[in-house]
């Protein structure tokens, strides 16, 4: 596995407050008021389903859209998507437990019927087992516990995408014991392929599927096992892209290539599950042409009765969340000037992990009730750090701002993907940080 980083930008100024929606200012004021210091996510679950709702129109009527959880599973993110996706792709029994709650309601040409899905949230209710259709998720993530395949099963999940020979095993016995045949993919690792993107899982050595010269093997082993429905390949080879052209070579690759190792192998090609992978633009950089992308998807013919399944998850929540947190305290120290906010990594760890420029706005608190001065700093660089005892506590670098005080706000747009999911909720021992919904 390969991780190339895009290019650290420049110094630059902070965004003007009135990028802020006005929505967002008026919520975070009026947390403020409240004399406890800020510290929270906020959302729009607007933005998301219009995200949804743009890539789904833009594609196919063979091309299904499951919205990765791991992205942002705040329960009225993923409420607001529901109705605008396929279904959901999870990776743990929580997110099933969310996916299978949730109940995607949009349709779709060559969708199996949702009608018969269960109301039930508990994912393991008996209900499930008598559904015709499968539930409309699909399971993916390496080292899947045997409980966790067991859930798995029990809810009659559209796909469980196996990484390995032995988790085949695995799901062939539950499957048995439970009187049922599980509905699986495998996922492959192919010796190459034609995707660019800032995090590469497809083409080297990882944990990660199955290396494709093992494929024929692994295939010919699974067809002798009982309790297993092989209905097709699953490929996530890169995350990050930005070119649309290369993302729909990569599904046509994908597509092409299950075909022909299901007529070379015997398996009863349904379902090519193509990952996610759709990459969300940092400053300068150009977006995903979504328009593009589903003029050339629509070139692609996979064979009558396939389904071709995209996992999104970045791309449709990265701009629907900001995250939020008062200046606790503003400095200097031998010419340099921070920030120091009620929160930092251990809410926000996403532009220190990848190593990103994630810029901020200063949103101005007005009211100062401490009897003491008010420390500010005017017209100078400053670099934004947190709460806790270490210099890696360190979200964003020598941003020139107009001015910032103690007790303003300072907010990070495009927050909304691998953010309070993503951090280090439990390190000192600090309060994790509140989730609003818009």
């Amino acid at each position: 596995m390969s991780v190339q980083f895009p290019p650290s930008a420049a110094p630059r100024s902070a965004y003007p407050v009135d990028v802020l929606p006005a929505r967002l200012r008026r919520l975070l004021l009026h947390l403020a008021s409240a004399g406890t210091p800020v510290s929270a996510y906020v959302y729009d679950g607007e933005v998301a389903a219009e995200r949804a709702r743009e890539l789904r129109a833009a594609l196919p009527g063979w091309a299904a859209v499951h919205y990765a959880v791991k992205a942002n599973s705040f329960p009225g993110v993923v409420a607001a998507l529901a109705p605008h996706v396929d279904g959901f792709e999870v990776a743990s029994r929580a997110e099933l437990d969310l996916a299978l709650s949730a109940r995607p309601t949009a349709d779709r040409p060559g969708r199996e019927a949702a009608a018969t899905r269960s109301s039930a949230p508990a994912p393991v209710a008996a209900a499930a087992m008598r559904r015709s259709a499968p539930a409309p998720v699909v399971a993916a993530g390496p080292a899947k516990s045997p409980p966790f395949l067991a859930a798995l099963i029990r809810a009659r999940v559209e796909a469980i995408n196996a990484e390995s020979l032995l988790e085949l095993h695995r799901i062939s016995a539950i499957a048995v014991a439970e009187g049922v045949r599980a509905r699986v993919t495998l996922r492959v690792n192919p010796a190459s392929i034609p995707v660019t993107g800032s995090l590469r899982m497809g083409g080297v050595p990882s944990q990660f599927g199955v290396a494709e010269p093992d494929v024929p093997d692994v295939l010919r082993a699974a067809a002798r096992l009982p309790g297993l429905d092989l209905v097709g390949f699953h490929v996530h080879a890169a995350s990050g892209n930005l070119d649309a052209d290369a993302h729909a070579a990569y599904l046509r690759w994908c597509v092409e290539w299950s075909t022909r190792t299901a007529r070379a192998c015997g398996v009863d090609l349904r379902l090519v599950d193509v990952g996610g992978g759709i990459g969300v633009a940092f400053e300068g950089e150009k977006p995903f042409d979504v328009a593009r992308f589903g003029e050339l998807a629509a070139q692609v013919e996979p064979p009558p009765g396939v389904r071709v399944l995209l996992e999104p998850g970045r791309y449709l929540v990265a701009d629907c969340g900001w995250y939020a947190a008062e200046a606790i305290d503003v400095k200097t120290s031998y010419g340099a000037s921070y920030v120091l906010i009620r929160g930092g990594i251990n809410h926000f760890q996403l532009p220190t992990s990848w190593d990103i420029v994630h810029n901020m706005a200063v949103l101005p608190v007005e009211d100062w009730p401490e009897d003491c001065p008010r420390p500010a700093l005017t017209d100078t660089e400053v670099t934004v750090t947190g709460e806790l005892c270490t210099p890696e506590d360190t979200l964003l670098r020598d941003v020139r701002v107009d001015r910032v005080r103690a007790g303003d706000i300072v907010v990070f747009p495009y927050a909304g993907s691998y953010g309070w999911e993503f951090a280090m909720h439990r390190f000192l021992g600090h309060p994790v940080a509140e989730r609003h919904l818009l």
